[in-house]
């Protein structure tokens, strides 16, 4: 039998992160965050977070080493990944992964954003197209990788008229289903 590994992507305000730690603690598995992994290597480096996220944009590196880590995670098996890549990560290593998707309209991702970082809708709605252009080119030159592509996925969710709990619960529904025909 194949470990547990579920993998959780989205683009911004999407609730990925949020959903992938309700998922965690409702099924017991680990979680492991992108953005943890991210601030462990930059302590690492000994570099404040700003400094470090300057020098990954500059050195192609640090995306490599990000991946690696996130792979040794899934190899491990009984783990939930919050990650952009997660997806592909596990897919181009040929591990069985349930692989989820989490969608949303761009007025409601601003939205969530706005009320959690305090901005206004404009400047919200500004930085996540040059934040999703920036990442899709990036991915593209990187690894010649769409984390939206929707064929990488077995559960995609729309969570613009979801509760967190409804979309917790998909996702458990979704995951016993790939179980069992798996």
């Amino acid at each position: 039998m194949n470990a547990t590994v579920i993998t959780i992507s989205g683009e911004p305000g999407t609730g990925k992160t949020t959903i992938a730690k309700l998922l965690s603690e409702k099924i017991k598995l680990r979680l492991v965050t992108i953005g943890e992994t991210f601030r462990e290597i930059a302590k690492e480096y000994n570099m404040s977070l700003s400094d470090f996220s300057s020098f990954a944009k500059a050195n192609p590196d640090i995306d490599s080493e990000l991946d690696l880590r996130q792979l040794k995670q899934a190899q491990g098996g009984n783990v939930i990944l919050d990650s952009r890549l997660s997806a592909w990560v596990v897919k181009n290593d040929n591990l069985n992964a349930f692989k989820v998707l989490l969608t949303a309209d761009l007025d409601t991702r601003v939205k969530r954003i706005m009320g959690r970082e305090g901005k206004k809708y404009d400047q919200v709605k500004h930085e996540i197209l040059e934040r999703e252009k920036s990442e899709l080119e990036r991915y593209k030159i990187l690894y010649s990788a769409n984390y939206l592509d929707k064929s990488l996925y077995d559960l995609i969710i729309d969570t613009s008229d979801l509760t967190p709990d409804e979309i917790v619960q998909n996702i458990i529904d979704g995951f016993s289903k790939f179980n069992s025909q798996n």
